[in-house]
């Protein structure tokens, strides 16, 4: 199903039965599953960790699965969301995905229909270029801003923002910083400029943001 890692997925479900069905099948088709029982769980997960696809119930105790895509949504979190619901008129659905969600499942569901769904929003989510992901935050391509966990958009010069996206397409790689040089400041004289503009860098987004291989050169951390 995958090649390079597996897709990370949310499950935001008060139904204790269903949540185990659903976590065994997804975990046997090769998912890491997170698993919340309310909103207000999922709000924290979705915000502080990195998923491919989150499946949310619509119905859900301390916040509702509709405020709760909604405020992912206002915090720049790009992960596809796939609803779960027993309320299944057009007006319901279309709330839904208004809401923010990717696509609408009515309960009862079967299960090889759930999960070519959710196969589906991890193909659409691979496919994605308006993002880069830096850990818990993310790269906006269109904008050319760095977004942080809670949704802060800190703005980047255009080298700081080809920097970073240098870093980010490759993040499992160590960029030496030849390389970078030539990539990103090829007009320049010296490689040095490298540093400075990492050091740029971490003054706006954190020391984290990039990492220092030593006699290697800078590979992308995390915000």
């Amino acid at each position: 199903m995958h090649s390079g890692r597996s897709n990370r997925l949310l499950l935001v479900e008060d139904d204790a039965g269903l949540t185990e069905l659903l976590t065994e099948t997804l975990v046997d088709e090769g998912y890491v599953v997170d698993r919340a029982a309310d909103g207000q769980r999922g709000l924290h997960l979705g915000l502080t960790r990195s998923y491919d696809v989150m499946v949310i119930d619509r119905l859900l105790p301390v916040l509702d699965g509709l405020d709760l895509v909604a405020r992912l949504r206002s915090r720049a979190v790009p992960a596809r969301a796939l609803m779960l619901t027993a309320l299944g008129t057009v007006n319901d659905r279309i709330a839904g995905l208004d809401a923010g969600a990717d696509d609408y499942l009515i309960k009862p569901f079967d299960l090889d229909e759930l999960s070519a769904r959710i196969r589906a929003l991890c193909r659409r989510t691979a496919e994605s270029t308006d993002v880069l992901r830096l850990g818990a935050g993310l790269l906006d391509l269109a904008s050319r801003d760095a977004v942080l966990a809670d949704g802060t958009r800190i703005a980047l010069s255009a080298r700081e923002f080809e920097l970073l996206r240098v870093l980010a397409a490759r993040p499992n790689i160590v960029h030496p910083r030849g390389e970078l040089h030539r990539r990103v400041f090829h007009e320049a004289a010296a490689a040095s400029i490298v540093d400075t503009y990492v050091y740029y860098l971490r003054r706006k987004l954190g020391r984290a943001v990039v990492r220092t291989v030593h006699r290697f050169g800078y590979r992308l951390g995390r915000l």
